[in-house]
């Protein structure tokens, strides 16, 4: 029996006390880990000994909330948890409600989930790719971001009402239809989109700077992968080709064509190039999505009250962090007997303390920001 190890760059004599150990506080307040989450580092000079990640500043008791409402009421609060990716959120509510009760989604509502959810997957990951520069100081490609993201938060603002915190489906269908407008402003994003991915990638991914702070960096081997839960593109940056929409297909996604981009080095560059390739594969989506979105209803006939037959039932869907699982058991009431959230962040930062043993303390931060983590996922 062997046990992997990832290869420290400064040799670690935790027990032999040194004169430059000292205990430093990354956050709760620290703008590097993006949310309430602090880390206690024993360090040694610039180099970290231990990390040892505290959760449960921002704890919110969502499970026992979603316990003590209507299947309907637990809706909004979906979008509390990861406010990045509300949608993704919702889509894994109503359709575990949808597979418990039994009920059938028009066709035309499940290609408006799909192209909406996969609007908010580019929008995440528009804002990490611009925090993620920041974090290793780098403001320009910030800016870039956030004016393709301002413009595709303006385009689902229009259909859902709301620029973060979508709560946009509806059991059996979705709140609103797409109109023309709404297409061809989609059909227009695209194009610039598709337009600006290449000056991202001569911006920063070609840069001598950023390639030496994110090249052989937090490398995570293919042995922790499954031993750690990892999912998303920090699994699929090294190497696990695992995708929800491809593995346990859901919605139209067996009706789509695309690829699942993995990158081979486990690093803080494979897990940014995945992201990218991300972004062109929501845009090829979304492509057939236009092209092939069907006429007819968005929402089925279903009940005022929901009341779900006695059961239980999970549901698994692929956010742009990974994999959320949502786990219910129905006792036959409008209200959920019980709820378990199994969220990507939760495990993703699981792993943190093992990749910034022996690491920079600004390779730390480079380590952190390319985990993509939502601390309120977390700290739900």
């Amino acid at each position: 029996m062997f046990e992997s190890q990832i290869a420290p760059t400064y040799h670690l004599e935790p027990s032999e006390e040194q004169e430059s150990d000292f205990i430093l506080n990354l956050g709760p307040q620290h703008p590097g880990t993006h949310g309430v989450l602090r880390v206690i580092l024993h360090m040694d000079g610039e180099y970290i000994l231990t990390a040892d990640p505290v959760l449960g500043y921002g704890h919110r008791m969502q499970e026992k909330i979603a316990e003590n409402m209507t299947w309907a009421q637990v809706l909004p609060y979906m979008a509390r948890m990861d406010y990045l990716s509300a949608l993704s959120y919702n889509q894994a509510w109503v359709c575990l409600v949808e597979k418990m009760c039994g009920y059938e989604v028009p066709p035309r509502a499940e290609y408006i989930r799909v192209l909406t959810t996969e609007l908010n997957r580019i929008s995440s990951h528009l804002l990490w790719f611009g925090a993620f520069l920041l974090d290793l100081g780098a403001f320009t490609p910030f800016l870039h971001a956030f004016e393709d993201r301002e413009k595709l938060l303006d385009l689902l603002e229009t259909i859902t009402g709301s620029r973060l915190t979508y709560c946009f489906f509806r059991f059996g269908g979705v709140g609103a239809d797409v109109d023309a407008t709404f297409l061809r402003e989609t059909q227009e994003f695209l194009d610039q989109m598709r337009a600006h991915l290449p000056g991202y990638h001569e911006l920063v991914t070609g840069n001598v700077i950023f390639e030496h702070r994110t090249k052989n960096v937090g490398v995570i081997l293919p042995f922790d992968t499954s031993g750690y839960g990892l999912s998303g593109p920090v699994l699929r940056g090294s190497g696990e080709a695992y995708d929800v929409r491809v593995k346990e297909p859901y919605s139209i996604y067996p009706e789509l064509k695309f690829n699942v981009p993995v990158e081979q080095t486990g690093d803080c560059m494979g897990r940014y190039l995945v992201r990218l390739a991300e972004i062109d594969e929501s845009l090829n989506m979304i492509d057939q999505i236009l092209a092939n979105i069907p006429d007819g209803d968005i929402q089925a006939k279903v009940p005022k009250i929901i009341k779900p037959p006695e059961g239980e039932a999970s549901m698994a869907v692929e956010t742009p962090r990974g994999e959320l699982m949502i786990y219910a058991v129905s006792d036959g009431t409008k209200i959920p007997y019980r709820v378990k959230y199994r969220v990507p962040s939760f495990a993703n930062l699981s792993i943190f303390s093992k990749m910034a043993r022996g690491q920079l303390l600004a390779d730390a931060l480079a380590i952190l920001g390319s985990l993509d983590l939502v601390i309120p996922e977390i700290d739900r």
